[in-house]
């Protein structure tokens, strides 16, 4: 039965990656085992590589990611540090979501490496994807940490009440703990999805500085009582 099982869940993580329009052409590896997922190959782009890695963490039955996808750019796409660099301050500038004048970039080998504070995740999260689609780039490392400007305390019922406003999260089994400016979540959710959602929703809430996203998968849940 765990043969069985290891079998179905390789077949529709390959099912999900083809299913991205980016990744028709992508030579993706996938193996299954336990609900450990891994992933090889080679693609011409760090989208690619993000969309495949995105794409597994949402199939139901996927606990764990190991991600081995090599990004080796065409000649034809290549560029230089610098071309790179000036492609990406121009990206951050024209994206109303990024305060651009607070994020540092350096550019080596095609890696880029972000820094710098901002006062919202999604900021930071907006300023990597604004990076992540730009020719030549190899990978993208985000350092940039979270400040956040606001001052009152944060209060635990309104980051449960956030959580529990969310139609995609079954918040039954969430729990949530507020220690100063870091909020930390506990329990089991179904898919590796809804954990990644109860975070991006405990990080929109003001004051927040850090989120432990501690939160277990237990997939197994959806069918016990069928």
């Amino acid at each position: 039965m765990r043969n069985e099982n290891n079998a179905e869940l390789q077949r529709d993580v390959q099912n999900a990656i083809k299913w991205e329009p980016l990744l028709n052409a992508a030579e993706i590896g996938v193996t299954a085992k336990d609900g450990v997922v891994s992933l090889t190959g080679v693609v011409d782009s760090y989208a690619k590589k993000m969309e495949a890695e995105n794409a597994a963490k949402k199939v139901i039955g996927v606990k764990a990611l190991v991600e081995k996808i090599d990004v080796i750019i065409p000649n034809a796409w290549t560029k230089t540090d610098e071309e790179i660099a000036i492609q990406i301050l121009s990206a951050l500038k024209s994206n109303w979501r990024v305060p651009n004048e607070k994020i540092t970039v350096k550019v080596e080998e095609g890696w880029v490496t972000l820094e710098g504070e901002l006062p919202w995740n999604s900021q930071k999260e907006a300023a990597k994807d604004a990076v992540s689609y730009l020719v030549g780039v190899k990978g993208v490392i985000n350092n940039i940490k979270i400040i956040s400007e606001v001052k009152n305390a944060i209060e635990q019922k309104d980051v449960e009440e956030a959580i529990n406003r969310s139609w995609s999260v079954d918040t039954h089994d969430i729990k949530v703990q507020v220690s100063g400016t870091t909020v930390t979540l506990t329990g089991i959710v179904n898919s590796w999805y809804q954990k990644e959602e109860a975070g991006r929703i405990a990080w929109n809430t003001p004051g927040i500085w850090h989120v432990k996203n501690e939160i277990e998968i237990d997939y197994d849940r959806i069918f016990a009582n069928i």
